[in-house]
């Protein structure tokens, strides 16, 4: 990404910064390559459940630079900061704004005369809201997949092999599994009907997809662990999911 680009709105969602898994180099070299307007954190920005799991120290130098950044990018867009289910320690800020950051449970958000009601959606999600423990030792064991999903990709790279997300496709199989019985997708449009609403964003599920529901536009920004995904909309109101290059 050469040449800098410029949207109306960006959303980036589940960077989990504490996690050694969290591409956070590339969530900031997309953002030093894409500007706009206003910026949206959508939830699980920072793990906090990793950062509290293990000894070894979790908070390095590039999730400094990321805090950085964001404090830099302040000073000419407008910023806001969602909390998701694993940076929930937030929710005794909020609300609360510093020089041009936000820090909310939800949004309204209005942009190209349209409506959109933004949250990170864990409420939605079954495990996570009525099984915590359980949401936490998936996050381990996806943690320990992830791991595994690093060797098996060096194999294949000294194979000359393409890069395959072994532990992605099983992740997705679990959360197509959850959407499925707690009805995420329809969950989430039907919030942003009851707020008067013509779109919903969120992320959580790392799924990226943008889809028609009947009436409401759905949006899901993915993450940046495996997907490196984002949601951009341009001056003309369109939304387009971008996909930083994959090694």
């Amino acid at each position: 990404m050469s040449t800098k680009a410029k949207y109306k709105t960006i959303v980036v969602s589940d960077i989990h910064l504490g996690s050694k898994f969290s591409k956070v180099n590339e969530v900031i070299d997309f953002l030093n390559h894409n500007s706009c307007e206003t910026l949206i954190l959508n939830g699980d920005i920072i793990d906090g459940w990793a950062i509290m799991r293990g000894m070894r120290k979790k908070w390095l130098k590039r999730h400094t630079d990321f805090a950085r950044l964001i404090i830099e990018l302040q000073e000419k867009t407008k910023i806001y900061y969602l909390r998701g289910n694993h940076d929930d320690f937030i929710n005794r800020l909020f609300p609360l704004k510093l020089a041009n950051i936000s820090l909310v449970d939800n949004l309204v958000y209005k942009s190209n005369g349209k409506s959109y009601y933004v949250f990170h959606g864990d409420v939605f999600d079954n495990v996570t809201t009525g099984f915590k423990w359980m949401a936490k030792l998936g996050d381990i064991a996806y943690n320990i997949l992830l791991r595994i999903n690093q060797i098996y990709n060096k194999m294949r790279t000294r194979q000359g092999l393409e890069y395959r997300s072994i532990s992605s496709s099983i992740k997705q199989s679990v959360k197509k599994m959850v959407s499925k019985h707690s009805h995420f997708e329809k969950q989430v449009a039907e919030m942003a009907r009851k707020n008067n609403c013509e779109g919903a964003i969120c992320g959580h599920i790392h799924r990226p997809e943008i889809s028609q529901m009947n009436d409401i536009l759905y949006l899901n920004s993915g993450d940046w662990v495996e997907s490196l995904s984002a949601l951009i909309e341009d001056y003309e109101g369109n939304w387009q999911l971008h996909f930083y290059p994959q090694p």
